[in-house]
């Protein structure tokens, strides 16, 4: 596999002068098949977490450096607020993916019914987020939740999508190609691909980007 940078929901980020928190979400462009932002929230939950660019990611393994101090951290854009969200269209779908992958959106709630006080996750318009809930389904049913995605280093493609298969005394982290993903939405990323052709993909073999 060629070097590629790994964002892992869950994993560290830290700024240049100090830690900052973990990455909660990633944000996607359907269209381009591209990671475009970071959700990354207080490690203590004290205050809103910040969407941060992906061009300001300086590496990304197991932990996410960026190039901005705490204080730039910090003044980036909530990632939550208390209303708006994407825009649908009238098929119910955030724009008009190429080739074999389609990302939907599935009904959301209107945060304007949530009531008084109550914030939503932001989606930038036409974007989707790739959360750790979300469950991988083969063709044949449910094979585990996403840990996270591979991106190429330089345009920020997606090249994998990564779930943990088997049980825990016999588990391996899978890549799957993101040509093998044929639906992402607000609850499932859908396969093309048979459980059984899942199990015979070998274990990732990740070479972190240099950084």
């Amino acid at each position: 596999m060629a070097q590629t940078m790994r964002f892992t929901i869950g994993g560290y980020a830290s700024c240049t002068d100090r830690a900052c928190g973990q990455v909660s979400r990633i944000i996607v462009s359907p269209v381009t098949r591209k990671v475009t932002h970071l959700a990354v929230d207080p490690i203590y939950r004290r205050g809103p977490g910040r969407l941060v660019p992906v061009d300001l990611v300086d590496a990304a393994t197991d932990q996410v450096r960026l190039r901005c101090t705490l204080a730039e951290f910090q003044a980036l854009r909530p990632d939550q607020e208390g209303g708006g969200m994407p825009d649908l269209d009238s098929t119910g779908h955030l724009g008009n993916p190429p080739d074999q992958v389609r990302w939907v959106l599935g009904p959301m709630q209107d945060p304007g019914d949530a009531g008084p006080g109550v914030t939503v996750d932001y989606v930038p318009s036409g974007e989707v987020d790739i959360r750790r809930e979300l469950i991988v389904c083969a063709t044949d049913g449910e094979i585990g939740r996403v840990q996270g995605l591979l991106v190429e280093p330089g345009g920020h493609r997606i090249t994998h999508v990564l779930f943990q298969e088997g049980h825990m005394w016999g588990r391996k982290e899978v890549a799957i190609p993101v040509d093998s993903v044929t639906k992402i939405g607000t609850l499932l990323i859908h396969l093309s691909l048979t459980k059984h052709e899942v199990k015979e993909l070998p274990p990732a073999d990740i070479h972190p980007a240099a950084g």
